[in-house]
């Protein structure tokens, strides 16, 4: 095991908690936050996971599997994210996703430290609206006196997973696959998720051009990554 992946997923932690704390303080302009970070996870996904996948295991495994997995990491986040939205379930299933985040990056430093610096850098981005999330769904669900406590354990949530992904060994081959997985949970975290909330807010046009700042930030992270 390295440190870096470990520094990055507390990085994550902090991420969570900074977004969870600026959503309670400043609920109304989120619409901005959630606009950046779509565009980023979607640019990560397209323009980075998904490539990535598609080159690694080219010797192994057709492109038909590689979508596969893709849609296969879409199918799981739709799980994820459509259990009961407004009971503890909901907030349970936000802890698993940022689980899930943590065990990205921990796995993808093992194939190469730039796919592991691209994969925490979009972590670190949609991990604010994820503490926002939280909170959100902590109110509507009446329980305003937990709030707090629930956001201190997703913010610890990616963390636990840099240590399950740095801890299992993965090889080349299964690597192409669960790059493929999270890029299609990225694509619905982006695409079903944080885009639709930037567009609740009142700032009209100004969260669709955080949205394109935020793929454009992206393609620069990947082209001078590579």
């Amino acid at each position: 095991m390295t440190t870096l992946p470990f520094l990055l997923g507390a990085m994550a932690s902090l991420s969570t908690y900074v977004g969870g704390r600026l959503a309670m303080r400043w609920g109304q302009r989120r619409d901005l936050l959630f606009g950046l970070t779509g565009g980023m996870v979607i640019g990560l996904a397209l323009l980075d996971l998904l490539p990535e996948a598609l080159e690694s295991g080219e010797s192994v495994h057709g492109a038909d599997i590689v979508f596969g997995a893709t849609v296969a990491g879409v199918a799981l986040y739709i799980l994820l994210h459509r259990m009961p939205a407004a009971g503890a379930a909901g907030r349970i299933s936000l802890i698993l996703h940022s689980v899930m985040d943590g065990l990205g990056i921990g796995i993808a430093f093992q194939l190469s430290s730039a796919t592991g610096w691209l994969v925490a850098i979009a972590v670190l981005a949609h991990d604010m609206a994820d503490g926002a999330n939280m909170v959100g769904l902590s109110t509507l669900a009446g329980k305003t006196e937990r709030t707090h406590r629930w956001l201190i354990v997703n913010a610890a949530a990616p963390l636990a997973g840099v240590a399950i992904g740095q801890a299992v060994p993965v090889d080349l081959e299964r690597f192409s696959l669960l790059l493929a997985l999270f890029a299609g949970g990225f694509l619905y975290i982006g695409a079903s998720e944080l885009l639709p909330r930037s567009r609740c807010g009142r700032s009209g046009a100004a969260s669709g051009l955080a949205s394109l700042c935020g793929i454009v930030a992206m393609a620069g992270v990947v082209h001078f990554a590579g």
